[in-house]
């Protein structure tokens, strides 16, 4: 037994760019890291960097004896709105501030820091912390505490036990019940051996290492046994090559997928979420027929509003070639085709799954015209009339050791990077909203996450749609909403059902139609009998079957 039971758990991991509030995405890294404390007798407490900030005095009370672990780093970078992971200055401040337990860092820190995209990450030592853990955390931290040397690669014989020993953890995070468990199923690159994408670190762990549905199965069941209801199939280059082999693009078991959805659906039958996470399109446009076998499998296995993350990262044939990537432009888009034919079709008004498309600037080979190009094939996606859930543009972060990180074209074409960003925002994703959630489209279960007026919320799921509310409604809240209108990233929603007779005056105007004099007229005119009354005032407004009188 250790000298003292103590031990917290720092995340300061966020895997989720443009999360508002608290993140609420738990990683495997936190389970796993709960289950080897746990079986080295520690009693654990889970804390986010977030409730750190808050509050400091959280990490003050660990005395002498007493363990702190930490995860942190981040490797994709984005916008972090709140939720935001720990930053280089905040952990070397922790670090300097826990004098008295015995310190432990871990996770993708150990690959380089970088405060976001468009910057190199630095491999440091990090001040303060006793011990920084090497390779998969758990591993690591289950050496070290038996006596060993803090390092240890991912082996699912070993970390599968404590993911499922650690899945009570997540009951004390402060968004629980309304997180997000990211499951883990397969570690490594099918392109490894020719280098993979330039900028990508999974082919530092080597070839595909598939998880067992077995081991995917015990650690569902143990969360769904402590409360969770939302889960996301990620952390894989690819889902479709899921116990596959063979070559750069190994053909998609179909079969394979439909036992891993149908395991994840019987050990935790009450759930509400179940999506996926990246998609590489480079399959689907080698393997057609598989590829279209394996999405059909996802689609009869997930839950609505979905999202595939294609990492297409441009559409400039001479960037492709230069960093090794996975499809080149008219391969992305006949994958773009080929989900909105499998995905396309609407369950309780929203798609099945769509793809979302990552591009990422500063890339070996990187010219103004790769802009054109990327504007270019964002207008024939529009043009042809298919669906795309949301565009990520980006700036690489090259860590050390990716090709990337020594060829690149980081600040040299920042000035067209913003205009094509600001392109993409104004021409592409305010017109791709309005064709993916309609007027009247009903979003269910929206949670809000900073509350105001507006208020703002999102769904449970992969890469939910942020929605604005124009009523103050307190954190936490759940509720069905209606969709009134769009932004350039968001729409606007009022409660579902409508209720015209109490609704704020302020947020009767965005009924469509309605606007800001109709909505006073509407307000003095109350209350309505019924629907065809308030037609006479009001008109048409496309929301009619969720009104409430």
């Amino acid at each position: 037994m250790p000298e003292s039971t103590n031990a917290l758990i720092i995340d300061g991991y966020v895997d989720e760019p443009a999360c508002l509030g608290v993140s609420p995405y738990v990683s495997p890294y936190i389970r796993e890291v709960a289950g080897v404390l746990a079986g080295h007798g520690y009693a654990p407490r889970y804390v986010t960097i977030d409730q750190v900030r808050a509050d400091p005095s959280i990490v003050a009370r660990y005395e002498r004896g007493d363990l702190v672990v930490m995860i942190a780093g981040l490797t994709v970078p984005g916008a972090y709105i709140g939720g935001k992971p720990a930053t280089l200055t905040e952990i070397q401040q922790l670090g300097i501030l826990l004098r008295q337990p015995t310190t432990a860092i871990g996770g993708p820190i150990a690959f380089g820091y970088a405060p976001g995209g468009g910057k190199k990450a630095i491999r440091q030592a990090i001040a303060g912390f006793d011990v920084t853990l090497s390779g998969s955390p758990a591993v690591a931290l289950d050496s070290w505490l038996s006596g060993g040397e803090p390092a240890g690669a991912g082996d699912y014989s070993l970390t599968d036990p404590w993911a499922a020993a650690g899945a009570g953890i997540v009951a004390q995070h402060p968004a629980f019940p309304y997180v997000i468990c990211e499951l883990e199923t397969a570690t490594g690159c099918s392109r490894a051996t020719v280098g993979g994408c330039s900028f990508c670190t999974e082919p530092f762990y080597g070839l595909p290492r598939y998880r067992s549905i077995e081991g995917i199965a015990e650690e569902v069941a143990a969360l769904h046994a402590a409360g969770v209801r939302h889960f996301r199939l990620g952390r894989q280059p690819d889902l479709l090559a899921y116990k596959s082999s063979g070559g750069e693009f190994p053909v998609p078991r179909p079969e394979a997928l439909e036992d891993l959805f149908s395991a994840v659906r019987e050990n935790a039958p009450a759930l509400r979420t179940l999506h996926i996470d990246n998609i590489n399109p480079g399959t689907i446009a080698r393997h057609e027929d598989a590829a279209r076998a394996a999405l059909e499998a996802i689609v009869a296995g997930h839950t609505p509003g979905d999202t595939a993350a294609f990492g297409m990262e441009t559409a400039d044939p001479a960037v492709v070639a230069a960093n090794n990537l996975k499809a080149m432009p008219d391969d992305v888009f006949r994958a773009i085709e080929v989900v909105n034919e499998v995905g396309g079709k609407r369950t309780g008004g929203v798609p099945e799954l769509l793809p979302g498309l990552n591009f990422i600037a500063g890339l070996a080979g990187e010219t103004p015209a790769t802009f054109d190009a990327n504007e270019a094939f964002l207008k024939r996606v529009l043009d042809a009339g298919l669906l795309v859930r949301r565009v990520n543009i980006r700036q690489v972060m090259p860590f050390e050791g990716t090709k990337a990180y020594n060829e690149n074209t980081l600040g040299k074409h920042d000035a067209r990077f913003r205009s094509f960003k600001e392109w993409a925002r104004k021409e592409f994703d305010e017109p791709m909203l309005r064709r993916v959630f309609p007027v009247g489209t009903v979003l269910p279960e929206v949670v809000v996450e900073v509350p105001g007026k507006p208020s703002f919320g999102r769904q449970m799921g992969s890469y939910p749609i942020l929605v604005g509310i124009p009523i103050e409604l307190p954190a936490r809240a759940v509720l069905d909403t209606v969709v009134v209108d769009w932004g350039m990233r968001s729409v606007t929603a009022l409660p579902s059902p409508v209720e015209v007779n109490t609704l704020p005056v302020a947020a009767l105007r965005w009924i469509p139609g309605v606007g800001k004099k109709r909505a006073v007229t509407i307000a003095a005119r109350r209350p309505f009998s019924g629907l065809d009354e308030f037609r006479e005032v009001a008109g048409e407004t496309g929301i009619e079957d969720v009104m409430r009188f």
